[in-house]
């Protein structure tokens, strides 16, 4: 199975937002290459949500481009099998943490949005993973900043796709 097929059968899978959802599975009949980067149309993206549960605590990234706090995430790449793997690879390279668990009942959320050319949007498949208690973070090439958050203190740091994306994953826990 390619990965291109997986994100059909993910998408196809995901219970709830039907309208976004539709718009993943139009996209992708459209563009063959929509899980990739090169796909200046738009293409699928995963990401991660690393969670302690524990602590009642995010971990958050504060993007290198874009000056956002968000969750772990990018593009997927050609040894990632599935989108799981991406996001977990993402998690993992971007958070520094090699003990990570994937909550399972696969992606908590889809997010769309625009993003400056040459591409023109993502269509982010968005996970959460738990960090296992001892788990010490390191700050990526890719981050400005790497730091948790209290689950309360979100919302005066992140946008609302973030938000959003935390109160999916603690609907889930």
């Amino acid at each position: 199975m390619s990965l291109y097929d997986d994100a059909v059968l993910v998408v196809k899978s995901h219970e709830g937002q039907d309208e976004l959802r539709q718009a993943y599975l139009d996209h992708l009949a459209a563009h063959p290459d929509g899980v990739w980067k090169a796909c200046t149309a738009g293409h699928i993206t995963a990401s991660a949500l690393v969670i302690d549960p524990e602590h009642g605590r995010v971990l958050l990234t504060l993007h290198k481009k874009l000056r956002m706090w968000l969750q772990t995430g990018g593009h997927c790449e050609p040894q990632d099998a599935t989108l799981e793997a991406a996001a977990l690879r993402e998690a993992t390279e971007e958070s520094g943490i090699t003990a990570l668990e994937l909550l399972p009942g696969g992606p908590v959320r889809l997010d769309s949005h625009p993003i400056p050319p040459p591409c023109h949007r993502h269509f982010d498949v968005q996970y959460a993973v738990k960090a296992l208690p001892g788990a010490v973070q390191e700050i990526s090439d890719e981050s400005l900043d790497l730091r948790w958050f209290p689950y309360d203190e979100v919302a005066g740091v992140a946008d609302e796709s973030v938000v959003r994306l935390l109160d999916a994953t603690r609907a889930r826990l």
